[in-house]
């Protein structure tokens, strides 16, 4: 190995240490945990991050300590549903359809865990939609806290049948035979054709329900149904977007977050800022 080759090796180590070594003074005493806490006008919100879902977490973590999320706001609140932070275009007052699309310009891989799922309280990732994202990568910075609600076994079994179906749906966009198609969608979108647009996904769903019959059907884990049918969430989320943390104090602000009014596109009419650090 030339000294070129040796002096890389070192400052890649030397980098690897000192992340890691301040990585780990921000776990918290015994349970290797990493917490935050989100201040708002309505209270605090305290947040333990998932070790099972490092990419995440780890940007995440990056993201708090270069402050990156203080002053933004929750720009998109559904009740029952969830509220949505950490988009920079949405700092300031700019016209609303400019909302939403706003980041630090990458995405993180997506990271799924049947064991880590929307239930109340939970942390997740936002992203684009399938088709125009078909590897259902997350923002680099947009997350939500769903409030969701509590569903009964009935309401969960057809839950359980819409994940079935938009798994098929993705499995059908990243397949082979559909990559010619998926190509054509992009250019309309640019294009801003939306009447192709919409043809590209009425052909998908065609597809969709022709191989719906022998998909394999999802199933909720008993941990999920528990979950669901007492202290409630959003489970058609689950194995389609990330969730890498969970909220363990502060659901009272989360439930008057959601019942602040907003206009018709989910956009609270009074700003709700937000400043995100680390709980040593």
């Amino acid at each position: 190995m030339n000294n070129k080759k040796l002096f890389i090796a070192f400052c890649l180590a030397s980098f690897s240490f000192l992340f890691f070594s301040s990585f780990k003074s921000f776990k918290d005493g015994g349970s290797g945990e990493i917490k935050v806490m989100i201040t708002t006008d309505y209270g605090v919100i305290k947040i333990k991050l998932y070790n099972e879902t490092p990419l995440h977490r780890d940007n995440f973590l990056k993201l708090v300590k270069e402050h990156y999320y203080d002053s933004l706001l929750f720009h998109r609140v559904i009740r029952s549903f969830m509220v949505q932070g950490g988009d920079p275009d949405s700092k300031t007052a700019i016209p609303l359809m400019e909302l939403g699309n706003g980041g630090p310009g990458y995405t993180i891989p997506a990271e799924f865990n049947q064991q880590l799922f929307h239930k109340k309280g939970a942390l997740a990732a936002a992203r684009e939609g399938d088709l125009d994202n078909p590897l259902q990568e997350s923002s680099g910075s947009q997350f939500y806290i769903v409030q969701g609600r509590v569903f009964t076994d009935s309401l969960l079994k057809l839950q359980a049948k819409r994940i079935t179906k938009m798994k098929l749906y993705n499995e059908i966009i990243n397949s082979a035979e559909n990559k010619s198609i998926l190509e054509k969608y992009k250019t309309y979108v640019k294009a801003e054709l939306f009447d192709s647009v919409k043809y590209v996904n009425d052909i998908i769903n065609k597809q969709v329900e022709q191989k719906l019959p022998t998909a394999m059907p999802y199933q909720f884990t008993e941990e999920q149904i528990k979950a669901y049918t007492t202290v409630g969430g959003s489970p058609h989320l689950d194995n389609s977007y990330t969730v890498f943390g969970e909220v363990y104090e502060g659901f009272d602000v989360i439930e008057e977050i959601a019942k602040q009014g907003v206009d018709k596109n989910a956009r609270p009419l009074t700003d709700i800022r937000m400043k995100i650090s680390l709980i040593p």
